[in-house]
């Protein structure tokens, strides 16, 4: 469709700018939680670290290789987590398989929420800006789509399951508190 490919590039954008305003408020609310930061200074220090990213050519590169040793450990402690948390895995198999209830607005949250969040970071812009295009490197594109698709699932499950057994432990914890 003529003009299509310019209407997916504003929705990307539109949708990169509101993820990204997700991920400062989060990135605030976190230097807030660990070091008692005000969350508008630590809003603004986000914000300053990641223009400066977007700025400076190399750092992007730098970037790519810290981002990947970060991923694998927030992979490993969700998981342990996950594990430490004992959520109730059959009950969550259950109602993933056959749910009591299907809610149209939590499903599309979800989905949004994986797809739109990634696509501006792992989208195809970015295997052009490195060069990765053509016929001769469908292969490799391929592969680097398939990868984040499977490790993007494994890591929403383990989140799932980790937020789940925290929320399931938390009436035992409550009773033992009172």
């Amino acid at each position: 469709v003529p003009g299509a490919g310019y209407a997916l590039a504003a929705l990307d954008v539109f949708g990169g700018i509101v993820f990204n305003i997700g991920n400062i408020a989060g990135t605030a609310l976190g230097l807030n939680a660990l070091l008692g930061l005000d969350v508008k200074i630590g809003g603004t220090l986000s914000a300053a670290v990641a223009i400066a990213i977007f700025l400076i050519r190399r750092a992007g590169v730098v970037l790519d290789r810290i981002v990947v040793v970060l991923g694998i450990v927030m992979i490993v402690l969700t998981l342990y987590v996950a594990i430490v948390s004992s959520p109730p895995i059959g009950e969550a198999l259950v109602q993933t398989v056959a749910p009591e209830e299907v809610r149209f607005l939590t499903i599309t949250t979800l989905i949004g929420g994986t797809v739109g969040g990634y696509i501006v970071y792992a989208g195809a812009h970015r295997m052009v800006d490195s060069g990765l295009t053509g016929a001769e490197n469908v292969k490799g594109i391929t592969r680097a789509s398939i990868n984040g698709i499977l490790i993007t699932a494994v890591m929403r499950g383990l989140l799932f399951l980790a937020v789940l057994g925290v929320v399931a432990g938390a009436s035992e914890l409550a009773t033992q508190v009172a």
